[in-house]
């Protein structure tokens, strides 16, 4: 009975119905997969006996629908709750100027949770936009191993240090042009841009900020709109 009112409820509003369902479906895969990481090193460390660098195949085996991401040999589980709202409100405002070119200048592909091979890394942002002048076509493929223009990441309390640590360092690295940092918890945004491969803040904006930055300001939204 409440998925059929949840459904009328929410057949109106696309925007709402997407932010609703991620936030959903997050919750319940970061908790399924959290144990899946700890009991699969576990497991693998007590084998070996020490503790052994991940691999692709660590990717592999993950249970079906999980995702999770190697960050100098190390598997790291995405996060959820006020993360997923965030990370599906900056979706679902992005996607229709930038990527379908309702409202905006189009030319984007915008992609939620994408995977990324550099090397031995394989890196899971949350939000990752290409140019279509550099991807004109989008690969029918399982990841990417073109590094994006743009990367955006969402803070939760367990992968903060990796975003602004490592995962920024491997961004640099690949030639990232820009990079966004959300923190639904502080509710703020900081934009940067590399430049001579050293990351150059663009703009920090807190609570109800007019948000128009590089390379998405061609639009301006209300940051106000990520925590609603």
């Amino acid at each position: 009975m409440w998925k059929r009112r949840l459904g009328r409820r929410l057949e109106g509003d696309d925007s709402l119905h997407y932010v609703v369902l991620n936030v959903l479906r997050c919750r319940i895969k970061h908790y399924l997969v959290s144990r899946w990481v700890v009991m699969s090193i576990s497991a693998s460390g007590a084998a070996a006996g020490t503790v052994r660098r991940a691999t692709y195949q660590d990717v592999l085996d993950a249970p079906q629908h999980k995702v999770v991401e190697i960050l100098d040999g190390e598997l790291h589980p995405r996060p959820a709750s006020r993360h997923a709202l965030a990370k599906s409100a900056i979706g679902a405002t992005l996607l229709p100027p930038f990527r379908r070119g309702r409202g905006g200048p189009g030319g984007w592909w915008i992609v939620n949770e994408p995977e990324l091979h550099f090397g031995e890394d394989v890196v899971v942002p949350d939000l990752a936009g290409w140019r279509k002048s550099r991807l004109p076509e989008y690969p029918d493929a399982a990841f990417f191993t073109l590094a994006p223009d743009r990367v955006c990441e969402v803070f939760s309390p367990s992968t903060r240090r990796t975003d602004t640590g490592i995962k920024r360092t491997i961004c640099a690295r690949e030639g990232v042009g820009f990079l966004w940092f959300i923190d639904p918890i502080a509710r703020t945004l900081e934009a940067f841009e590399l430049l001579d491969g050293f990351w150059v803040l663009l703009d920090m904006l807190t609570g109800d900020a007019s948000v128009s930055v590089p390379p998405f300001d061609a639009i301006s939204f209300d940051l106000s709109d990520l925590w609603a």
